[in-house]
Order: structure tokens, then sequence, then C-alpha cells
């Protein structure tokens, strides 16, 4: 039954949520025209060697993060789903989501606090080598940490994958005794090859966008990606000509990957919850199985390591100290009020979106999809487009003449990081608004309830949960964040991010471990509540 609402708030705060996005990302492109104008020699004269080998290096180094992300999760995955069943598996499958929730700063502690020069394994490699281990800054340090994050996000969409093929087949496969080998030829491997351009895509798309692990991990010139490149013509160089060219760079990049995901059907955001595993009827072998549990074992203790490194240096760091510091507790409260907001505006703005969009498609019937509503559906999905680090510096070269742009770092890192949380939140949200939507939208418009009345009383209790869902995830995400406040940060405007890598950047490992505890628990702690959230909603 088509239902119309001639003059319906949800529609007039969709539009008004899409235009601010389309503030926040106009004018970030209209700073970097405006500058590109005032010096065209300038940015013409940024395509020289040194672009040539940022680009060649962003590319290479997502190409190898993600074959090796990718193929090693493969074969885990197969592990794991040929044994839906055994003691711990849970538990694996909780700590390979457990990435998704880590500040990449933390994790790159973690990396270091394990295979750096003076890392926890620094003896056994140099024993290896022959030599002094010499760190592992450089291309392998970037390799290791974007291999952390991927591996397990690889391995949960190739296990959902897994887990779509029908119990019949299996079933099929046991009576005619189908082998381990051939069971993989013609059921698994058919269902692995059509996830496989999908997810190798995200992740080489999360590689080419990565900003905080090659800032920490890069260690020089030789192993620098676009955007850590545009963070150090603006902060160190002070040379907006060349910026604009690479954000320019990284913005085609970019979106060459997003259009090519697009088609591939990719999920952009990545799920952390797994359906639950089908009976199989096929049982692994005795040597297939010591086989499998060393791949999950590897990979367990591959990905734990960094975890557990980063726990136990900052347990070895002296907490109270850190405590005590007014630079530590202005960043803490800094980075809390900010993230607060960030996670305000971010809901709000997706909840616009969602209900636009609904209000939208009931007013159109069965009629072809408006520019306007196409908008609303797709909305979120811009900013995946634009990196945080692409519109921090299109707004600080637009603000730069007008203001002092460091003063204005609060309201920058709020906009952007509310924005760059709202796929998430919008994922969270949409299905039970949807469903909330099929059963009283028709009821509501017989009473004339609507706007905030219906919000309040009607739709609250359905949103209620996922919008604390929504609300976590993006309060996580913007508390982790580096991208925007490495380029508005400032002595008096620092977040616990900026903080620890001041820390970083001052050999003060002891107190940047000490952080990246505080700054992971309490990250870690908000991504677990939005999956109780989220699980309490789907039962």
């Amino acid at each position: 039954m088509q239902i119309r609402h001639p003059a319906d708030s949800r529609v007039t705060a969709g539009i008004l949520a899409l235009a601010a996005i389309a503030l926040l990302i106009g004018g970030a492109f209209a700073g970097l025209v405006l500058e590109g104008t005032r010096d065209l020699s300038g940015a013409a004269s940024a395509f020289d060697p040194y672009l040539l080998r940022v680009v060649r290096f962003t590319l290479w180094q997502a190409l190898l993060s993600t074959l090796l992300s990718v193929v090693p999760a493969l074969f885990v995955a197969r592990a794991l789903s040929r044994h839906p069943r055994f003691f711990g598996r849970s538990f694996i499958l909780q700590l390979f989501a457990l990435p998704l929730a880590l500040p990449a700063i933390v994790a790159a502690l973690g990396v270091l606090a394990l295979y750096g020069r003076a890392g926890y394994f620094a003896g056994i490699l140099s024993q290896i080598g022959g030599q002094s281990w010499p760190g592992i800054y450089g291309l392998s340090g970037i390799l290791v940490a974007h291999v952390f994050f991927n591996l397990p996000l690889s391995v949960r969409l190739f296990l959902e994958a897994l887990g779509t093929v029908p119990a019949d087949q299996w079933r099929l496969a046991s009576q005619l005794g189908m082998g381990a080998a051939p069971a993989f030829r013609l059921i698994e491997w058919p269902v692995l090859r059509a996830a496989l351009p999908g997810v190798a895509g995200l992740v080489f798309m999360l590689c080419i966008t990565s900003f905080t692990i090659v800032l920490t991990l890069g260690g020089g010139p030789a192993a620098t990606t676009l955007e850590v490149a545009i963070y150090q013509a603006l902060r160190f160089d002070f040379d907006p000509a060349r910026a604009v060219t690479l954000t320019l760079l990284q913005i085609g990049l970019t979106f060459m990957v997003v259009l090519a995901l697009m088609r591939l059907g990719a999920n952009t955001v990545g799920d952390a919850n797994l359906p639950v595993a089908p009976r199989r009827y096929l049982s692994a072998g005795t040597a297939e199985t010591l086989l499998n549990a060393l791949v999950i074992i590897a990979a367990l203790l591959f990905v734990a390591g960094p975890m557990a490194a980063t726990v136990v240096s900052g347990l070895g760091a002296d907490l109270g100290r850190l405590a005590g510091e007014s630079a530590v507790r202005q960043a803490t409260l800094t980075s809390a009020m900010l993230s607060l907001l960030s996670a305000l505006l971010s809901v709000a703005l997706s909840l616009s979106l969602i209900m636009a969009r609904r209000a939208l498609a009931l007013n159109r019937g069965i009629g072809a999809r408006t520019l306007l509503e196409h908008a609303t559906d797709t909305g979120a999905g811009f900013v995946l487009v634009v990196p945080p680090i692409v519109i921090g510096a299109g707004w600080f070269l637009l603000l730069r003449a007008v203001t002092d742009v460091f003063a204005i770092a609060p309201v920058m890192v709020v906009a952007v990081n509310a924005v760059m949380a709202m796929p998430f939140a919008v994922r969270a949200v949409r299905p039970a608004y949807d469903a909330a939507s099929e059963r009283h939208e028709q009821l509501c418009a017989q009473l004339g309830i609507s706007g905030w009345s219906r919000l309040r009383l009607v739709d609250w209790p359905s949103l209620r949960r996922p919008l604390a869902t929504g609300f976590a995830f993006a309060m996580a995400l913007s508390l982790g964040d580096l991208g925007v406040i490495a380029l508005f940060g400032s002595d008096s405007v620092q977040t616990l991010p900026y903080l620890l890598l001041a820390r970083m950047g001052s050999y003060r490992t002891a107190d940047a471990a000490g952080l990246a505890l505080l700054l992971g628990f309490v990250c870690l702690a908000l991504v677990l509540a939005a999956d109780w959230l989220g699980r309490g909603e789907r039962t």
C-alpha cells in the first residue's frame, strides 16, 4: 500500500543531512581548487620523480598487503569452516574481530613491541640473521601491520561466504564419499572464488587509504604513501601546491577502487557477526585435522601477538605517573568530548538519511527512484571516496587565510570523524528502522503522528539498541582516529592518539605504551559494547 506524506519532516531531515555532508566534502574540494588555481605552476611542478615514487610505493604496498592478507585468509577460513565445532572456536572468531576495534596507532605500537629493534623478538631475529636486528620500520613494518588488521577481516568475510553453502550440498557430498580435495574443488572453491574479488578489493582500498600505519612505521621518505605525503607537505614542508596535487591523485585512486568495489558488490563496512555454522556432513581426516590446526594456531598467534605485546608493554609503563600528568588528563578529556560529539552527530546524520530514504520510498510506490532517494540511500557511502586526511587537507588550505586553522581543530575532528563513521552507523540502524516502519507506517499515517512525536513514541523503542550500537562504534572510531588531528592538532588541542604519536616521536616509548594500553582498552570496550547491543537486538 502506497502511503503519502506531502510534507514529511523525515525528508527534510534527510536533505539537511545531505547538505551537511556536501558542505564538508564540497568545502574540502573548494579549498583544493582555490589553492590549485592560485599556484598552477607549483601544482604542475609537483609531478616529479618523488611523486612518481610515492604513487608507486602506495600501489606496491597495497598490492603486497592484499596478497599477504587474502591468500592466507583463504586457508584459515577453510580450516575454520571444516571444523565448525571445537573448543575455543568462538573465542578465535571473537579475537579476529578485535583488530577492527583497535586504533591503528595502538596496533603499530604492538607491532614495534614485538618486532622492533628493542622488541621481544629482537634477540631471536638477530640470531637468525647473524647480526643485530635493525627493526621493522619501512615496508616490512607496514606489511606486518596491514596483515594484522586485514587477515582477520578477510577470514571472517570468507567464512561468512562459506556459511552460505547449502547443507544439502554437504549431505550429498557425504553420501558420495567425497574427500577433502574434491569437496574443496567442487563446493568450497566456487564460493570462495566468488567472494575473492570483493574481499581483495576491500583490503586493497583499506591499504591505499592507510595513514596512521604508514606514518608510524614507514620510517622515512623511502616508505611514504600519498596520504602521508599530503600530511608532510602541509605540516612540515608547507607546500600547498604539492599537497593539492597529491590530494587529487589520492582521490582519483580511491575513486577508482571504490567503483571497482561497487561493481564487485563488496561489503565496504565489514560485519563483526557471523552466522551460525551450518551442520556439516563431512568429517576431516587425521592428517587434515592436524594441518588445519597448525594453520589456525599460526593465524591465532600472529593476530594475538601484537595485542598481547601492547598489554605487556603498557603494564610495564609507569601508569600512575601518566595518570597524574596534566597533559594526559587533558588529552583524555579532549578525546572523550570530541568522540562523544562525533558519535552523536554521526548517529543523527545517519538516522536522518535512513528516515528520509524510507519516506521517499513509501511516497514513490512502484515508480522509479528519484535522485534524492538515491542520494539518501548512498549518501553515507560518499565518504568512502574521500579519506579523512584529504578532507582535512582541503579545509586546511581553505581556512588558513581566514582564521587560525589550529584553533578550529575540535570542529574539524568532530565533523570529519562523524561523517566517516556513518557507514557503520547506517548498517546498525537501517534494518531496525525499516522493520519498525513496516509495522507502524500505516497506523502513524492514519493517526497523524509524525516528526518528533513519532520518533519519541513509536520508533524509539525499536531503535534504542541499534542507535546505541551505532553510537558506541562511532565513538570508538573517533576516539582512535589520528587522520584529522594529525593536521589540525597542536599543543593546545591534543587527543590521546596525537599525544601518543608525540611521545613516540620523542622516543618516550614507555609513556607511549601506557597511553596505547589506555586507548586500546577504551576502544575495545566500546566496540564490545556495540557488539553486545547488536546481539541483544537480533535476539
